[in-house]
């Protein structure tokens, strides 16, 4: 029987130190012997992650057991969790999740199977409120993206959703009158910005929005 932890954060800007410090003082005070630590820098939304498919399909055995700090480390969506929990289950693998102190009970070795069931039911219920609360925690995080990125967009600080704007409008304003002073023609401003035909015109439009007096010199 070997211990293993596993730790996830989301984003390279993240640090994975709190969970691996967390899991080993965890280990330190129980006095448990921990084998080793896999990590994974990737969304909570699937479980498609490296170090966390290593860990399950080649390290992970018959009585081992896996810790992690908190359900929301191990994913985010309540489905593939539970999905996930239920694999290790049946792999004869246990899962320690620190955050919910149920799951520290080894109830293998109870002999109370009233008490035992109460544990387990305790435990299921709690798994399953942390799993929905994940989800819930990355829908909003989620929602609160696109709702920044269409906030962007309605500034006109993106010229697409997920896009930065090619240049500044007002930037492209100056360099087209050039264009209606006819110095140069709309095909070499274009080229000079290094505009796609699609965005100079949308650039254009607002221009003409902007100074629609220019309209008479087309």
């Amino acid at each position: 029987m070997a211990y293993y932890g596993y730790h996830r954060i989301s984003t390279k800007e993240q640090h994975l130190d709190r969970g691996i410090i967390e899991i080993k003082r965890f280990c330190e005070n129980q006095k448990i012997k921990l084998e080793s630590i896999f990590t994974d820098k990737i969304t909570g939304k699937n479980f498609d992650r490296p170090r966390y498919t290593v860990l399950v399909e080649d390290v992970l055995r018959v009585g081992d057991t896996l810790i992690i700090t908190e359900l929301d480390r191990l994913g985010r969506n309540k489905q593939e969790i539970l999905k996930q929990l239920r694999f290790l289950e049946e792999k004869g693998v246990r899962v320690m999740v620190l955050e919910l102190p149920t799951t520290l009970f080894d109830l293998s070795q109870m002999e109370n199977n009233l008490a035992k069931m109460m544990i387990e039911t305790i435990n299921n219920m709690m798994i399953e409120l942390y799993a929905s609360m994940a989800q819930a925690e990355m829908e909003k995080k989620e929602k609160r993206q696109k709702e920044g990125m269409e906030a962007k967009r309605l500034r006109g600080e993106w010229d697409e959703v997920g896009r930065p704007r090619a240049i500044e409008q007002e930037k492209f304003n100056q360099e087209f009158m050039r264009v209606v002073q006819k110095k140069v023609t709309p095909t070499q401003l274009q080229r000079e910005l290094g505009l796609t035909s699609s965005t100079y015109y949308r650039y254009r439009k607002n221009f003409y929005e902007i100074f629609p007096e220019f309209l008479q010199s087309v």
